[in-house]
């Protein structure tokens, strides 16, 4: 009577330890086939790209001087001149408003003194763009042992050679 065996043969990675369940036994040894074609398998995914964007925006400056100094210093000469007018209550309220009006004529002369200035301003702003990619997720392998051609899934390009395991077992 003749009994029949099953030749398992599947893709092993080269560069792994051997895991306990893949423990070589009797009838495993291992071998090398000639990779025939390598299809990369792509799948879709978004990516997200955190990215600056800049733009000119107008702007006008003031420079405002002090004009506290112009208007005390305008006030005092004012009331100084006004003191010297008329006689009595009439020289006191010519101090009151030619100090009034020597500060009115400070806080204006002071006010020539400020500019106004135009230009541009770079102002940046941070976003996010969202784009997709074509990602490789893995490869579909043909390759071929001993003159019969099979196909494996792997997560690496293998290149020309690929490492096998090859076990036998017996048909129930």
């Amino acid at each position: 009577m003749i009994k029949f065996a099953t030749l398992l043969i599947s893709a092993a990675l080269v560069a792994m330890p051997a895991l306990a369940q893949d423990a070589p036994s009797a009838n495993t040894h291992y071998g090398w086939a000639d990779v025939l074609r390598v299809d990369p398998i792509y799948r879709v995914v978004q990516v997200e790209r955190p990215q600056e964007q800049c733009y000119q925006q107008p702007v006008v400056r003031e420079e405002r001087h002090s004009r506290t100094a112009g208007t005390v210093l305008g006030a005092i000469i004012g009331g100084v001149l006004g003191s010297t007018v008329g006689k009595g209550d009439g020289r006191r309220a010519a101090t009151v408003a030619g100090a009034v009006a020597g500060g009115a004529i400070g806080n204006r002369v002071s006010a020539r003194g400020d500019t106004t200035q135009q230009g541009v301003q770079t102002v940046c702003d941070n976003a996010t763009r969202v784009h997709e990619e074509r990602r490789v997720s893995g490869y579909n392998v043909e390759y071929r042992y001993r003159g019969d051609i099979y196909m494996s899934r792997l997560d690496y390009d293998p290149g020309d050679r690929l490492r096998i395991r090859i076990s036998v077992s017996p048909v129930d």
